[in-house]
């Protein structure tokens, strides 16, 4: 089924991956799941105007979004929340006709390499759903999401069969009440769609992955995991709420001017771990429990305890802050918020015990976890653990002196405890007793019998203090869950004061300012915020208007003049307004946007077997299907993929239902004769970026936006003689050119004469 959503090329072609799945069977490593994150469950009702349900669940951060959507028949918001989200595995509803519905086809054309699995019908009830919330949410949500749910039957059903999944497929259940459950309506957020978010290059370089000249990559000046990824989620959903926006706004501009409370709060920010995950870890819990399990709920314990030890710092930095926002975070990070549960913390663990992250000081850290006294048997324990650690190094010590070489005692998870020796010290090969030798270029690793068998005495000894310390465990990670909303919400709190941090160190060390919300959109000395950073003092700012009056504005210039960077930027700049951050320019005012779209050239769309005027064509189907006067929308050569006739005039075909619109849009063409044509109608605005050319051919880029459309003719040529190329090449296209404009002039000014001679012809008829 072909259709407008089709991804563009820069995405990896290929067929999704559907799959029924029986929840009773085995569970093998090409079928699990287990180590992926996030899983989505997707459901529509039937009837002309389509609503569906989606329910996403974190197994990483223990976190359910809820959304229910009354999209269009195109699915757009849909396929752009399930984008956005990027789940590992899709569910969909095991019957006949689930496979053959628009939607799912949509799906498989968009987001390829998601992999859809089929799961019985009876799990997708409403009233399981109702249940789950009931059993699951947090005591002090729970009156705020019932009434959401009651009214969203669609995003009832797929949040029970999320969660049904993870239980009979995955083996794991949340514990009771400690998973943040919300519900994300379709409005309040801008929408960007897929093909956008590459041609802008959001959140990731188009040339390299890798490389941090990205909008993301920009911005990304966070200092927690968490941070990081409200900052993402919020470069693809800008907001487009004023009160929110104002709000984030007034935090930036009070921690950028001042400097003392900006350093205190970036220095707080640095202690934190990745508290989601650690909560995710002792409150989703596997069915069979293990030792492995108990070890990794110690060590996350154990970070619980470093986390709620750095939140006071955060208190303390933000004292004297007056934003509204950081009043908020304040009060939610004071001491008496949490204080329960540090004293828990306090009663069980041991005071000098410190999250650490190489593997034989983890093992150290979950044998001394507990307190001294708690247990007068984890006590003993504890001392034959120790016992057997000094054995191991008065082994080695008497082996290196016995044998005359420089031993090293190392450890790793797999072999634990192994002697490492240079070999340039040998002479000959290695003594007999010397076992598990492993050459690494001038270093040799190796053990003896001895002390292996010191390693499972140890490992028994751990084994033994980690079963004895479980019950303490336990009883900490209860008494925690009871109060894990207060620390999720400290969490989220974190992770906005560290993406308000972020944008002031932005402001602190670039030349950004506040931009204002209004009803134009007005850009003085605008700058691209990623070419900036890249050409630093070279840059070259241009100012920007556009009301309704002037809501089309056509950009022509020559090549490599800058429309594209023109036009890219104040798009850039709309996204930077709408998360809360200050933009590039002297000033600026943004009104809100609720969708943004863009028509610029990615990658070769050869590469993926798709001709760019096909390419170009599903995706101004796209933007024109779903426009309306609340849009940006910025256009990049539009045409270029077919001939010189036929382009124009879809081009000017196009341009006339974008002005009808009645949305912001700038678009930008090769095509003169498009501003000629269509500089008439209201709302059109020529535009046109500055070049020099003088007699000598000799061509300067300006990089200047100008009112007018283009004047330099021939200007291709121009450019081709600032290039090296072979000057006979360079004169038959000359005298080519020159011909061909005689030829067109000659036709022109014959179809004028022609046309008077008609008109006068008329006039006297008439007169007649």
């Amino acid at each position: 089924m072909s259709s407008i959503l089709s991804m563009p090329s820069y995405t990896p072609y290929g067929r999704a991956t559907t799959r029924d799945v029986p929840f009773t069977r085995p569970v093998t490593a090409a079928t699990s799941i287990a180590s992926q994150e996030l899983v989505c469950a997707v459901s529509e009702s039937r009837g002309v105007s389509p609503t569906v349900g989606l329910a996403f669940v974190n197994l990483s951060t223990s976190e359910a979004v809820l959304c229910q959507v009354c999209d269009t028949n195109s699915y757009v918001r849909t396929i752009n929340k399930i984008a956005v989200f990027e789940p590992t595995e899709l569910l969909v509803m095991n019957t006949p006709s689930a496979k053959q519905t628009k939607l799912f086809s949509l799906i498989q054309e968009n987001i390829p390499d998601l992999v859809v699995t089929c799961v019985d019908r009876r799990y997708w009830s409403d009233r399981a759903g109702h249940e789950y919330v009931e059993r699951l949410a947090f005591p002090t949500e729970l009156d705020s999401i019932r009434p959401a749910l009651e009214s969203h039957y669609f995003a009832a059903c797929c949040l029970a069969a999320v969660l049904k999944y993870v239980e009979l497929h995955l083996d794991l259940k949340f514990a009771p009440h400690t998973l943040r459950i919300k519900f994300e309506a379709s409005q309040g957020s801008m929408l960007i769609d897929l093909s956008t978010v590459a041609s802008l290059e959001l959140i990731q370089n188009l040339q390299n992955s890798k490389s941090r000249d990205c909008l993301l990559g920009l911005l990304n000046e966070t200092l927690t995991p968490m941070g990081a990824r409200l900052l993402k989620s919020n470069i693809l959903q800008p907001l487009t709420e004023p009160e929110k926006i104002i709000a984030r706004q007034e935090a930036v501009a009070e921690l950028s001017s001042k400097e003392e409370v900006f350093y205190a709060t970036r220095t707080a920010l640095k202690g934190f771990v990745d508290v989601d995950k650690a909560l995710t870890s002792i409150t989703l819990n596997p069915v069979k429990l293990s030792i492995s399990y108990v070890e990794q709920s110690i060590n996350h314990v154990i970070m619980l305890k470093s986390y709620v030890y750095s939140i006071n710092a955060v208190y303390e930095a933000l004292s004297g802050t007056e934003s509204t926002l950081f009043l908020k975070i304040r009060d939610i990070c004071a001491p008496n918020v949490y204080r329960q549960i540090k004293e828990a913390i306090d009663g069980t663990l041991n005071e000098d015990v410190t999250y650490q992250t190489r593997p034989l000081d983890l093992r150290n850290q979950r044998t001394y976890a507990i307190r001294t006294g708690v247990n007068s048997l984890l006590d003993v324990a504890r001392q034959a653990y120790k016992e057997a650690n000094a054995d191991a190094t008065e082994l080695v010590a008497v082996l290196s002196e016995q044998h005359g070489l420089h031993l090293n005692l190392k450890y790793d998870s797999a072999r634990q405890y192994y002697i490492n020796l240079s070999a340039f010290e040998l002479d000959g090969p290695l003594p007999e007793d010397f076992v598990n030798v492993v050459r690494k270029r001038d270093r040799i690793e190796c053990q003896t019998l001895d002390l292996v068998k010191l390693n499972q005495r140890i490992s028994d000894s751990h084994h033994e203090v980690i079963n004895m310390s479980d019950q303490a465990i336990q009883k900490l990670i209860d008494e925690i869950c009871e109060n894990v909303s207060l620390l999720f919400k400290i969490s989220e709190a974190i992770a906005t004061l560290d993406m308000i941090a972020a944008f002031a160190h932005l402001v602190t060390i670039q030349d950004y300012t506040r931009p204002e919300i209004t009803d134009v959109l007005a850009i003085k000395s605008g700058r691209h915020p990623i070419h900036e950073k890249i050409h630093k003092e070279k840059f070259i700012p241009n100012d920007t208007y556009a009301a309704q009056l002037s809501r089309f504005q056509i950009v022509t210039g020559c090549n490599m003049s800058g429309k594209s960077t023109y036009i890219r930027s104040i798009a850039l700049m709309a996204i930077m307004a709408h998360i809360g951050c200050f933009v590039p320019a002297d000033y600026a005012s943004f009104p809100i946007v609720q969708q943004l779209f863009a028509r610029a050239a990615t990658v070769d769309e050869l590469n993926a077997s798709v001709s760019t005027f096909a390419a170009e064509m599903r995706e101004m189907s796209f933007i024109l299907r779903n426009i309306d006067e609340r849009s940006l929308v910025i256009v990049d050569e539009l045409g270029r993929g077919t001939s010189s006739t036929d382009g124009l005039a879809i081009a000017i075909a196009i341009a006339e239902a974008l002005v009808d619109s009645h949305a912001l849009v700038w678009f930008a063409t090769h095509f003169r004769d498009l501003a000629l044509i269509m500089a008439e109608r209201a709302g059109v605005v020529n535009l046109r970026l500055a070049v020099q050319i003088s007699d000598a051919h000799r061509m300067t880029m300006l990089f200047k936006v100008e009112e007018g459309h283009v004047q330099e003719k021939l200007y291709g040529l121009a450019l081709a003689r600032v290039l090296p190329f072979p000057p006979q090449v360079l004169e038959v296209a000359q005298s080519v050119s020159e011909y061909l404009y005689e030829n067109a002039e000659r036709r022109a000014s014959s179809s004028k004469a022609l046309a008077t001679s008609r008109k006068r012809k008329l006039v006297l008829h008439l007169r007649e």
